[in-house]
Formats: C-alpha cells, sequence, structure tokens
C-alpha cells in the first residue's frame, strides 16, 4: 500500500517552480502597488472624527432612525429601494432584446460585432461618471439615479444575457429553423422557456448591486440615502450618521438575505 502511493506521488508533475513563479509575480504586485499606502497619514484629528462615527453607530439619532416623514431613515430607505427597482427593470428592457442582437447563436456576426462593440462602449464608464452627467442634465434627484442605473445594469446584464442565449440548446433551434420559424417566434418559443429561469436569477443579483449603487450615486447627488449622510457627515452630524449607517446595514442584510432565497428558488426549485 506504501509502495503504491509512494509510486503515485512520484508521479505527480513537481509544482516548486510555478509555486515560485507564482510567489515572485505577487511579490512584484505587492512592490508595484506600496506607493497607493504613502498617502495614509492618520492624524489626532483623524482618530477623533473616527471615535466620532464609532459614537455615532453606538447612539444613533433615534428621532431620524425611527421616524416618519421624508427625512427619516424609512423613506430614504424606500426611496433608495425605488431607485434601485426602477434603474434595474429599465435596464432589463434596454438590455433583453440588446442581448438577442448580440448572441451569435441567433443573428449573423457582423450585428454581432456592433452591439457588443455598444455593450462594451457603456460597461467602459464609471457609474459616477454617468451619475454626474444626469445631474447635469436632468438635475439633482431620484431620477438621476434611475437612469445611471438604468444605463449601467444595461452593461452587465447585456453581458450575463449573452453568456446564457449562447449556452442554450442549439437543436431546439434547428428544429425551429427546419418547420421555417420566423426569428421572434424562435426566441419566443425555443429561447425564452429555457432561459426564463436563468434571467430572472440575473436580474435579482442585478438588482442587489443597484441598491449599494444607489447608496453610492446618492454622494454625488443622483436621491437615495446616500446624500443625507454626505451631508451629515459635512456638518459634523455624528449621531445622525450613525442612524443613516445602521440603515444601511439592515438594508442591506434583509436585502442579502432575500435575494440569495429567491435565486435559489428561481435555480433549484
Amino acid at each position: 500500500m506504501n509502495n503504491n502511493l509512494e509510486n503515485v506521488l512520484k508521479k505527480e508533475p513537481r509544482r516548486a517552480l510555478q509555486y515560485s513563479l507564482i510567489a515572485i509575480v505577487l511579490v512584484i504586485l505587492l512592490a508595484v502597488s506600496s506607493p497607493a499606502l504613502h498617502g495614509a497619514h492618520v492624524t489626532t484629528k483623524g482618530i477623533a472624527i473616527g471615535w466620532n462615527i464609532l459614537m455615532g453607530i453606538l447612539m444613533p439619532d433615534t428621532s431620524l432612525l425611527f421616524g416618519l416623514n421624508d427625512s427619516s431613515v424609512a423613506y430614504l430607505i424606500l426611496q433608495t429601494i425605488a431607485i434601485a427597482f426602477l434603474g434595474t427593470l429599465v435596464g432589463a428592457v434596454i438590455a433583453v432584446p440588446l442581448s438577442f442582437i448580440s448572441a451569435t447563436n441567433i443573428v449573423p456576426r457582423p450585428v454581432v460585432i456592433v452591439t457588443r462593440f455598444i455593450i462594451m462602449a457603456i460597461r467602459t464608464v464609471p457609474s459616477l461618471v454617468y451619475g454626474l452627467m444626469f445631474i447635469r442634465v436632468t438635475g439633482p434627484g431620484p431620477f438621476a439615479g434611475v437612469m445611471t442605473l438604468a444605463i449601467v445594469s444595461i452593461g452587465m446584464i447585456s453581458k450575463l444575457f449573452i453568456e446564457t442565449i449562447e449556452d442554450l440548446d442549439s437543436g431546439i433551434l434547428e428544429s425551429l429553423d427546419a418547420c421555417g420559424s420566423t426569428f421572434f417566434q424562435k426566441i419566443r418559443y425555443g429561447v425564452l422557456p429555457q432561459l426564463s429561469s436563468d434571467f430572472i436569477s440575473i436580474l435579482v443579483y442585478r438588482f442587489d448591486m443597484n441598491l449599494r449603487e444607489a447608496t453610492i450615486l446618492g454622494l454625488v447627488g443622483a436621491g437615495g440615502i446616500g446624500a443625507p449622510m454626505i451631508f451629515a457627515m459635512g456638518a459634523y452630524h455624528w449621531h445622525q450618521v450613525g442612524a443613516i449607517l445602521i440603515g444601511l446595514f439592515i438594508l442591506v442584510f434583509v436585502v442579502e438575505i432575500i435575494s440569495n432565497k429567491l435565486r435559489q428558488k428561481i435555480l433549484y426549485g
């Protein structure tokens, strides 16, 4: 038994050189990245601000945290959820047809090249840049956040939808082609029944991401709970900051649990 084990181990490829190269690459990357840490100068004032933020979380503004007016945490959370939901919905409505005309097993390759270039261009620009652009066009507020999340969602949803469409059973499409089905009939009867659960799972995942994006976009004035938080930090109202951070934690925690359960239910029944 021991001899057999020794023979098997001797036949295993020696990976010492491979592991050494990986270690060297990691060391080089750490060395190149080290200048990013040179600007981290923690001062006494910074420590005091960090302590005030911690105390604000431990002793939040209860009137803001549990209030029911239009400036309370509950209202701001609902507004953030609404922005994320509408942004995901609008993005999905645009992404679905864009995905079908970007799949190589559905349309000719020249069309795929053009549409994928458009999707790549959309995905290139960060969400904060889109947010600043829409704020200049529509003015600050929730609508700018919705449009920003819609554009950002198009890029990611389209990419995942395309991968899902290209992995479907091609035999069904070939059968529909043999029956003389049109392009839209192939999508209706050959594609959608196979992909509906995957599509919904992707949308739930993107909605989860958009909730976090909506919070960040609020920092630049695109609605949601982020804007009141940055105003409270600017005014050194740490108890209000603590109340908003607690609300954000509860929101992300609850949505994370619900989205995971929903995605598992959709994918595995």
